[in-house]
C-alpha cells in the first residue's frame, strides 16, 4: 500500500535508538515549604503532606529561559566529552516565553559558534509540560528517518514555574533537562509503545503575555491529568498486549511488568495517587481479579466503579492507595527527589524523575529493566511510553557511565541555599514588576549562582539579552575545585555515532565570556 514500509524496513534502522547521556540543572536556592506554610498562614503540612513538597527550587532575576538552557546544554557537552560538531538536531521543549518569535534555540546555537557547526535541525516545541516529550519523540523520530546523518540528537526540556501568591504558589520550581539520542542507546525507546491522547480543555493556560503566571483550574486540570492517564495506559496495554501476542505470548500487561513507573509531577502527592489509579486500571480490566488474597484484597466493593466517575472519589483513591503502596516504593518513590526538593520543573518534571531513578540505583540494578513514563502539558496533550534499560552493567559501560555521571544529584541538591520565605516572595515580586523590561540589569546576586552556571546581564533598549558564564572554577576552595574539575568530565568521552563525524573533547577550566541573543 502507498505510504507502507517494505518488508525488511525495520531491518535498516539504527539499532537501540535512545537516550545516551542524560544532564539536569536546578537553581541553586530553595525556600523550604514548612516555613512556607508559616508564612502564607496556612495549616502546618498543607504543602508538606498535603502536596507532598519539601523545598521548591526559584530563580532570581538573574535567571531566565536562556539562561537555564544554556547551562544544562553546555554541563552535559562538557561532562561528557562531546564536540558540538557532533550534534546534527536541538530542540528545545519548553513554556517560558520571553519573546513571541526568537526562540530558545536560537540562543544556544551561540554554543556552537567556536565549532562552525551551523547544520543543526529543530526547534523550539510549546505545549505546556509536554513540550520536552514532543522534543525527545522528534529526536527519536529523526534518528529513525532518512533525514538522519549519523549524528546525534540533543533534546533540552527547561521552564520557571512561577504562580501568583496564592494556594497554587507552592507548586512551582525551576529547572532544565538535555538529553543526548542516538543508536545504541543505554535507555532504549520500546518501538511502537507510545499512547497518546489529546484534548481540548482550558485547565491552564497563559494568556496574558505581560505576565510570568498561568490561568489555573485546579480541579479541571487533576480531572483532565488522571483522564489522560487512563487514556494513555489503556492505550499502552493494548499495543504491548498486541506485541506479545504476535510473539506467541498470551500474557496480559499488568503495572507489575514496569521496573520503574515515572510521572509527570506537579506535586508529589498526584503521582503517588496516580500509580494508584493504574492498579485501579489493572483491577477494572482483570475479567477474574483475586479478591480474597494478594494485591487486590478487600477492593471487591469497586469492582463495578467506572473511572471515569472516581477522580475525586476519596474512597476509591485511598483503597487503592493502601493496595499500590508495595508498588510506589518500589517502582515510583525514588523518582521523586527532584520532585519533592525541588518542586515542579514542568517541560523537564517527568525527566527530573528518570535522572533520580538513575542516580539511585546501580546500573546492576537498573539493567534490563523497563521504565514506564507518563507525560502530561496542560490544555491538554499526554503521552506514556516506556524505556528498555541496556542489558550491559559492567563497569566502563553506558550504563555505568551514566549512572555515574548523575551520581552527584543528591549532594548538589543538600549544596543549594536556604532562604527565608521573605526573601523568596520578594524575588517573586522583582520578577513580577521587571518582567520584559527592556534596558534592565538584573539585581541578583551573581555570587549566589552555582559555578558553571549562564546568567543574564542584561537586557539592552531593543530587549536584546546578554548572557555570561560564571567559572567553575571561581571563589572556591581548592578542595571543592577539584572536584569540580573531576565532576566536570567523563573520562572517555561518548562515541560519535558516525565515524565520519570529527570529536574534540572539551575541558572543564575555560575562561568566563558573554554571549547575547541579539547582535554581538
Amino acid at each position: 500500500m502507498p505510504g507502507s514500509l517494505p518488508v525488511n524496513a525495520e531491518a535498516s534502522w539504527p539499532k537501540d535508538v535512545g537516550i545516551v547521556a542524560l544532564e539536569v540543572y536546578f537553581p541553586s536556592q530553595y525556600v523550604d515549604q514548612a516555613e512556607l506554610e508559616k508564612f502564607d498562614g496556612v495549616d502546618a503540612g498543607k504543602y508538606t503532606i498535603g502536596l507532598g513538597q519539601a523545598k521548591m527550587g526559584f530563580c532570581s532575576d538573574r535567571e531566565d529561559i536562556n539562561s537555564l538552557c544554556l547551562t544544562v546544554v553546555q554541563r552535559l557537552m562538557e561532562r561528557n566529552g562531546l564536540s558540538y560538531n557532533s550534534i546534527g538536531r536541538l530542540e528545545v521543549g519548553t513554556e517560558t516565553i520571553i519573546d513571541k518569535s526568537k526562540s530558545v534555540k536560537s540562543v544556544l546555537m551561540q554554543l556552537f559558534e567556536e565549532s562552525g557547526n551551523t547544520d543543526v535541525e529543530g526547534i523550539d516545541t510549546t505545549n505546556a509540560c509536554y513540550g520536552g516529550t514532543a522534543a525527545l519523540f522528534n529526536a527519536v523520530n529523526w534518528v529513525e528517518s532518512s533525514s538522519w546523518d549519523g549524528r546525534y540528537a540533543l533534546v533540552v526540556a527547561g521552564d520557571i514555574a512561577v504562580y501568583a501568591t496564592g494556594s497554587a504558589r507552592p507548586t512551582g520550581g525551576a529547572g532544565a533537562v538535555a538529553m543526548l539520542v542516538g543508536p545504541n542507546g543505554t535507555l532504549i525507546f520500546d518501538r511502537g509503545l507510545r499512547a497518546t491522547h489529546m484534548q481540548h480543555a482550558y485547565d491552564f493556560y497563559k494568556p496574558d503575555m505581560s505576565s510570568e503566571y498561568p490561568v489555573v483550574d485546579g480541579k479541571l486540570s487533576i480531572r483532565c491529568y488522571l483522564s489522560a492517564l487512563d487514556h494513555c495506559y489503556s492505550t499502552y496495554r493494548n499495543k504491548i498486549n498486541a506485541q506479545w501476542q504476535k510473539e506467541g505470548s498470551d500474557s496480559h500487561f499488568t503495572l507489575n511488568d514496569f521496573g520503574f513507573m515515572i510521572f509527570h509531577s506537579p506535586y508529589c502527592k498526584l503521582v503517588q495517587k496516580s500509580l494508584a489509579r493504574l492498579l485501579l486500571n489493572d483491577f477494572l480490566n482483570d475479567p477474574s481479579p483475586n479478591t480474597e488474597s494478594g494485591i487486590y484484597a478487600g477492593l471487591e466493593a469497586f469492582r463495578d466503579v467506572k473511572l471515569e466517575d472516581t477522580y475525586f472519589d476519596r474512597d476509591v483513591e485511598k483503597a487503592f492507595m493502601k493496595a499500590s503502596t508495595e508498588f510506589f516504593n518500589q517502582k515510583t518513590k525514588a523518582s521523586l527527589l527532584v520532585s519533592n526538593q525541588n518542586g515542579n520543573m514542568y517541560t523537564p518534571s517527568v525527566y527530573g524523575c528518570l535522572a533520580a531513578i538513575l542516580a539511585q540505583y546501580s546500573p546492576e540494578q537498573l539493567a534490563g529493566q523497563k521504565i514506564g513514563v507518563f507525560s502530561y502539558g496542560s490544555g491538554f496533550a499526554a503521552s506514556l511510553y516506556s524505556l528498555r534499560v541496556t542489558q550491559d552493567a559492567t563497569p566502563g559501560s553506558s550504563l555505568d557511565k551514566l549512572t555515574t555521571s548523575l551520581s552527584d544529584l543528591k549532594v548538589r541538591l543538600e549544596s543549594r541555599q536556604c532562604v527565608a520565605p521573605e526573601v523568596f516572595a520578594e524575588n517573586m515580586k522583582l520578577r513580577e514588576e521587571t518582567h520584559h523590561l527592556a534596558n534592565y540589569i538584573p539585581q541578583g546576586s551573581v555570587d549566589d549562582l552555582f559555578p558553571g552556571t549562564w546568567y543574564l546581564v542584561r537586557v539592552d533598549e531593543k530587549h536584546r539579552r546578554q548572557y555570561a558564564h560564571r567559572s567553575l572554577l571561581e571563589d572556591r576552595p581548592l578542595e571543592a575545585s577539584i572536584d569540580a574539575v573531576n565532576s566536570s568530565t567523563i573520562n572517555e568521552p561518548i562515541l560519535s555515532p558516525a565515524k565520519k563525524v570529527p570529536r574534540i573533547p572539551t575541558t572543564a577550566g575555560s575562561e568566563a565570556h558573554s554571549i547575547s541573543n541579539g547582535e554581538h
